[in-house]
């Protein structure tokens, strides 16, 4: 039986917007599906509330089969089809663009992933382990693609990374001047896009920048505080990667539903 906290955390029009996808990732063998309502319902709540899965209300049922769902979707790019059916929904525009990267603190915890810590995107600093979360977004401030590096990871990589996926393509990209370089500004003119990005000091060469369209460029930053709302966002508390990406892709996808429903 549903309980009014499940009822607060899902709406009936999400669960019938993600159930599509889940039925299309469940596994055609192996033990009886658990009641994926109520699954759904635990992990936003970890991902809201951020506690440790252990401490999942019982009411979810066992924490250990909950963990395992989420892992299990992880696996199959669940969260990863739902981002890309709303990135190529059509139902926002992307003709204006922007990257940006923060740097979030990861819990001593997280740490001691097989593969080592570099390859599950941990960075040391002098507080301790770091991630850096990379975010593309469009023009109505929603994410569009997201991915992790080392905290001390330069910009660079993370606009190789998460400008290389087949999205709608911008007509106008708006970055801070951390990615004020020759490379990204003729990468962005093979594609007919305008860089809109502030000319770092060293710079002899200076170019102009529309400052009213640059202000816009705070839709990103908007986004980030968004995200972190979450706090399984806002602290890494997961060794691997992929726990990690999947959360920041769950709370992308509910900040766009928010956004279509409203």
């Amino acid at each position: 039986m549903e309980t009014s906290l499940a009822r607060d955390l899902i709406s009936d029009e999400e669960w019938a917007f993600h159930q599509r996808f889940i039925l299309t990732a469940r596994a055609r063998n192996g033990r009886k599906p658990l009641n994926r309502r109520l699954v759904l319902y635990g992990i936003f709540r970890i991902a809201r509330m951020g506690p440790p899965w252990r401490d999942l209300p019982e009411e979810f049922g066992t924490w250990s089969s909950v963990y395992r769902r989420f892992r299990r979707w992880i696996l199959a790019g669940l969260w990863e089809q739902i981002m890309n059916a709303l990135n190529e929904s059509g139902l926002v525009r992307c003709a204006l663009q922007m990257i940006d990267s923060t740097v979030v603190r990861a819990h001593h915890q997280a740490a001691g992933a097989k593969r080592g810590t570099p390859r599950q995107g941990f960075g040391r600093s002098r507080g301790g382990f770091t991630t850096k979360i990379h975010l593309r977004v469009n023009g109505a401030g929603l994410p569009m693609r997201s991915d992790i590096t080392p905290g001390q990871t330069s910009d660079y990589l993370g606009f190789d990374l998460v400008m290389a996926d087949n999205l709608s393509e911008p007509c106008v990209l708006l970055a801070y001047r951390g990615y004020d370089s020759d490379k990204v500004r003729k990468a962005m003119e093979a594609r007919n896009a305008v860089p809109v990005i502030p000319m770092r000091k060293t710079r002899k060469l200076r170019v102009a920048v529309d400052r009213t369209l640059y202000r816009l460029r705070n839709l990103v930053e908007r986004c980030f505080n968004k995200l972190k709302n979450a706090r399984r966002v806002a602290t890494r508390y997961d060794k691997t990667a992929e726990s990690f990406l999947g959360f920041i892709d769950i709370t992308s996808i509910r900040l766009w539903l928010r956004h279509l429903s409203t």
